[in-house]
């Protein structure tokens, strides 16, 4: 039987004795997703290919995993180093600090690796932590936006991870980068899940797809309802579809944070269910990612 090929908009690799990563280090500390203690180990290559074996991974794109700001450009050295022997990741997504005064040089070493793509700098993970560490305050920061022009400027695309309190202010920022290029990580987190929140971020999401350069990732099911099922996303699917077009929409696992909900394949058979028709369902799962992240899957 012949495997459906995907593309692989949103996943990530680790090896914990190459960069420290302070989240996957902590022990015993619950996240807003849950508790990392299962995936608190090496995640490789050779794994992720274990994990989606009943697809044929054409490319994918690798998501800054948190890493400890000194070894960012490490990190994406490390990955280009997987891809030339393992042809994965197709694209590289990494962190930069886009307020600091040096983000010209960073992006500058970033490049020395040939699959770097763009940046992901987080601006909301869950109100609790984000109260914590302030990130939610870069969508008013001008510094913020003298990055992401820097980014826009160069070509460079940026995967915002951001929720509800964020919407406004972020709305606002991106609509000043009319051609940057812009990714909306897992569905920007829905937490709410009530008739007035599904309001609330349907409202946000007109005006995100109100620009050109702007794609929805549908990914990250678990980040917001760890129990999830299809019937829980399905009018977020609609809506996205709806609102970004089959044209602005690809799909990620956000493995192996969302194998702690469930397997590879479950996500790939609810967005199965859930996208009409061969066509757009190609679309969705490979070409617009590699058209995205500039891959060319027939090379």
């Amino acid at each position: 039987m012949t495997k459906r090929k995907i593309f692989d908009a949103h996943h990530h690799l680790w090896k914990l004795d190459h960069c420290h990563y302070p989240w996957l280090m902590a022990k015993g500390v619950k996240r807003f997703f849950g508790d990392p203690a299962p995936i608190q180990k090496d995640y490789l290559v050779e794994e992720f290919r274990k994990d989606a074996a009943a697809y044929e991974l054409a490319g994918s794109t690798h998501i800054q995993v948190g890493v400890e700001e000194s070894d960012a450009v490490k990190e994406t050295e490390w990955l280009q180093t997987q891809a030339n022997e393992t042809s994965l990741p197709s694209a590289i997504v990494a962190y930069a600090d886009l307020t600091s005064d040096t983000i010209y040089e960073a992006l500058s070493a970033h490049t020395r690796s040939q699959n770097f793509r763009g940046v992901r700098q987080i601006v909301g993970r869950h109100p609790i932590e984000d109260a914590r560490t302030g990130t939610g305050e870069l969508v008013t920061d001008v510094r913020f936006l003298r990055g992401l022009k820097l980014l826009e400027k160069k070509g460079f695309s940026f995967d915002l991870q951001l929720t509800e309190t964020n919407y406004d202010s972020a709305v606002r920022m991106f609509h000043h980068l009319p051609d940057l290029k812009l990714a909306v990580c897992h569905f920007a987190s829905p937490w709410d899940l009530s008739p007035e929140g599904f309001r609330r971020w349907r409202k946000a999401m007109k005006d995100f797809a109100a620009m050109p350069g702007c794609a929805m990732k549908f990914s990250g099911f678990g980040m917001f309802k760890a129990d999830w099922r299809t019937g829980d996303i399905k009018p977020f699917v609609e809506t996205a579809l709806e609102l970004f077009g089959e044209d602005r929409c690809m799909a990620g696992s956000n493995f192996p944070v969302d194998k702690l909900y469930g397997s590879y394949d479950r996500i790939w058979r609810a967005l199965d269910e859930l996208v009409p028709g061969k066509q757009m369902r190609r679309k969705i799962m490979l070409d617009n990612a590699a058209s995205f992240y500039r891959v060319d899957l027939t090379a």
